[in-house]
């Protein structure tokens, strides 16, 4: 879905609104394989994948894990940088041919201000990212690595397709091996 359209679900924004908005976020396209932020680097930049699968990612002890994935018709943002000013520890590599739309966040606080429908909109759209990180970490401490496996297989039955074997085992929580007999038994 493109942007404008991901926009519309939700709310109908007017005329003006929708243009300012689709000349406000500028298309970026990435190739299989690209890092779109480095790990320890700083961005303030807002996106919303039209096409794609993203992989946050941060290294630990020198193994590369898998954060989260972010797919089509989703916003995201470093938000270490873009909240705290800070570096931002994880690193984003685009796992697909890759279609985003992107602006500074310092553009879309202008945008809240002129526009509170817009500003509304993306409070829907933090809680709904605030709400899947905290059903990862509910999924992290509370059920085994199958009850992991079954829930991504439910919620996010694409990214099994989407994602390598070593990525997804390191999001839920387990080795490659381990994942490799869960799927055996299914």
């Amino acid at each position: 879905m493109d942007l404008i359209q991901f926009f519309n679900k939700e709310i109908n924004f007017t005329e003006e609104e929708n243009e300012v908005l689709a000349k406000s976020f500028k298309e970026e396209d990435y190739a299989k394989g690209t890092t779109i932020i480095q790990p320890h680097s700083f961005s303030k930049k807002v996106y919303f994948i039209e096409k794609g699968l993203l992989r946050c990612y941060y290294y630990k002890d020198g193994k590369d894990i898998t954060h989260f994935f972010f797919d089509e018709d989703t916003f995201t943002a470093p938000l270490n940088s873009v909240f705290y000013n800070k570096e931002e520890p994880y690193g984003w590599e685009a796992l697909e041919e890759t279609k985003l739309r992107v602006i500074h966040y310092a553009d879309l606080q202008d945008l809240f201000i002129k526009y509170p429908s817009i500003q509304r909109f993306f409070f829907g759209v933090s809680l709904d990212i605030l709400n899947a990180f905290a059903l990862k970490l509910e999924y992290l401490q509370f059920h085994n690595a199958e009850e992991r496996y079954a829930n991504l297989l439910e919620t996010s039955p694409k990214i099994l397709l989407r994602a390598s074997l070593g990525h997804i085992a390191s999001y839920l929580g387990i080795t490659q091996q381990t994942l490799s007999v869960i799927r055996g038994r299914k």
